[in-house]
């Protein structure tokens, strides 16, 4: 068992932490919300540490769970970061989707300390992360170091594996993402389609995802779609800060990304009617109320 800091406690880092402390490993958290910390210590115990930098002290691998890039940097680099205090020879794992450029940066900074670093972001959602079946794609410059990690991640992942070198791990969440954007715009629009048909669309979906259709979005999103429900899953707004990450990328790369930029613009028309906190199925509704 290892001693682990876990920092960032939102709806997913706060579950993820509890998996290892369930797991056995002895675990310190730290939240720029300190009541937060204070719950997740009153429900699993172990330790809630007031900055970065002493949560991480004695700590074998620290686990980072944040927003976006500014939000890594401060944690990691800030003042009273983690990574000035971590010890020789720990482990920085960074579950943020955030972009290459960053994870890149942070492998810079831990190799001038002689520590280890895996960018790691995750897919799977809140539900994942609360059963611990999150999906963890990961990139670093050393494979003992991730292989080291993954015996740790393995408590709150159902997948994990190293993808390339620091960076890879967040341009697979780019690409990730990328496919979700447009399948979910193609699912809103076979199930408004077929509503407007007047076809059951249990009854479609029950048919069609046995086949060359089916997906995941399809089985866990089209029936809330047709339903109009949207408070729940991964939230708008997220999705928007990921795709600007992966385009930004894309137009660094050369690469033409259309259909990307198109969805984006219509989650950003979800944003405008007041859909910022919607799970991202919530395309449709520009379809359903025009």
């Amino acid at each position: 068992m290892a001693q682990v800091a876990f920092l960032g406690l939102g709806v997913m880092g706060y579950p993820m932490a509890g998996h290892l402390a369930a797991a056995g490993h002895s675990v310190t958290v730290y939240n720029r919300t300190a009541a937060k910390a204070l719950e997740w210590v009153s429900q699993h115990g172990h330790q809630a540490a007031p900055t970065p930098a002493e949560a991480v002290e004695g700590a074998d691998f620290v686990m980072m769970c944040v927003g976006n890039d500014d939000d890594v940097r401060q944690v990691a680099l800030g003042e009273h970061g983690a990574v000035a205090a971590m010890e020789s020879g720990a482990t920085l794992v960074d579950h943020t989707t955030a972009s290459a450029d960053v994870a890149r940066e942070l492998a810079a900074a831990c190799a001038d300390r002689s520590l280890g670093f895996v960018d790691a972001p995750i897919s799977g959602g809140q539900a994942g992360a609360e059963n611990g079946v999150l999906t963890v794609m990961c990139g670093s410059d050393d494979q003992g170091v991730f292989d080291a990690a993954k015996s740790v991640i393995d408590a709150y992942s159902r997948e994990c594996r190293l993808l390339g070198g620091a960076g890879a791990g967040q341009t697979t969440k780019m690409v990730n993402q990328i496919c979700i954007a447009g399948l979910l715009q193609g699912l809103s629009e076979g199930v408004a389609f077929a509503q407007a048909a007047g076809l059951d669309v249990d009854e479609v979906v029950e048919t069609i995802s046995k086949g060359a259709a089916g997906s995941w979005q399809m089985e866990n999103r089209a029936r809330t779609m047709a339903a109009g429900e949207f408070d729940f899953g991964f939230a708008v707004e997220w999705m928007r800060k990921d795709l600007a990450i992966a385009l930004a990328e894309a137009d660094r790369l050369g690469v033409s990304m259309p259909v990307t930029a198109l969805v984006d613009e219509f989650y950003k028309r979800v944003i405008a009617r007041g859909g910022r906190r919607w799970d991202t199925s919530s395309l449709i509704d520009l379809i359903q109320q025009p």
